[in-house]
């Protein structure tokens, strides 16, 4: 989708606003693992999550190819609403951001921090971004999708900066939501003409992701209830699929007690804090640990924006119920 000059152009956009994150090769994790461990800090981005780079993307392709719009209006769970809030205000736009009843009260002070309005409506992210589209027309406003060709270019800046500095990775594994993540790094591999190969990783209470691929086509499910919001998707999404179905390795599945594991371990090992779908790579990794023993692997920390009280309760031996 983008050759390795469509990315370094991407690269230059994203480093107008923000510095690229860190790869660190480390041996805490290494030891925990048996596979020599390089972790993505897309949780030391602005926002901290790696959302941030396809907001800056998508603001600056919105003002040059719609310079009518007077804003934007989203859903999320979160980390891409604080994306999108942060640079379409700094562009003096407008941001309405929808969210589900009971969305993170921590995300949501953040959204609102950035200059988003935030409206909390519907039991889940598919019924929030049902609303918003609804609602789009009458406010005036530029629907931002959840997936874009703009928001992959930007999100694919992450991985372009990890494998052009471990080429080697035998493995990646990402989690996958909505699907920016994984295509992103999947489009960066492709672009360098790498062999790497690239794991996505879902909750085992919102399988939609997974399913299609077995199946061959989109498969929605009924509930999607896991304390792994940025995971928590039920309806997927057909141009992500598009390129995941094909560029994926494989997709597993983890469970909310592995996450929440994987959680202590960021925070015990490397004093890292993750949220859970940012903890859900590493909890793969530590599923499939026989399985990738003496391996070069890159986990990607997407997030680490999870609520205190979550948080505690997590470094407590619990596991948050949703």
């Amino acid at each position: 989708m983008f050759s390795v000059d469509d990315l370094k152009a991407a690269q230059k956009i994203v480093y107008s606003q923000m510095l690229p994150t860190p790869q660190i090769h480390w041996p805490q994790l290494s030891l925990r693992t048996g596979a020599q461990v390089i972790v993505k800090h897309e949780n030391h981005a602005p926002t901290g999550a790696f959302k941030v780079r396809g907001g800056i993307t998508f603001i600056d392709w919105l003002q040059r190819a719609h310079p009518e719009a007077r804003g934007i209006i989203t859903a999320t769970r979160g980390n891409h609403g604080q994306s999108q809030a942060r640079a379409a205000i700094a562009a003096g736009l407008v941001a309405k951001i929808y969210v589900p009843r009971g969305n993170s009260v921590e995300k949501n002070a953040a959204m609102r921090a950035y200059g988003g309005e935030v409206i909390e409506h519907g039991d889940d992210f598919d019924e929030a971004k049902a609303e918003a589209i609804r609602v789009s027309e009458s406010e005036g406003l530029f629907v931002v999708p959840p997936f874009h060709r703009e928001l992959l270019r930007g999100v694919a800046t992450y991985g372009y900066e990890l494998l052009t500095a471990q080429p080697d990775l035998d493995t990646i594994y990402v989690a996958i939501g909505c699907g920016s993540g994984i295509c992103g790094t999947i489009t960066a591999r492709n672009a360098l003409g790498l062999t790497t190969k690239i794991v996505g990783v879902v909750s085992q209470n919102a399988q939609t992701a997974k399913l299609s691929v077995e199946a061959g086509r989109m498969v929605e499910t009924n509930s999607a209830s896991t304390f792994a919001d940025g995971m928590a998707v039920r309806v997927p999404v057909q141009a992500a699929y598009d390129i995941y179905a094909r560029g994926a390795d494989r997709i597993i599945t983890v469970s909310d007690d592995e996450v929440a594991a994987a959680i202590r371990a960021y925070f015990t090992d490397i004093h890292n804090l993750a949220e859970g779908a940012g903890a859900a790579p590493l909890a793969a990794l530590m599923q499939e640990s026989e399985r990738m023993r003496g391996k070069k692997v890159g986990v990607i920390l997407g997030g680490g924006n999870i609520d205190s009280g979550w948080f505690a309760k997590v470094l407590m031996g619990q596991t948050p119920t949703p």
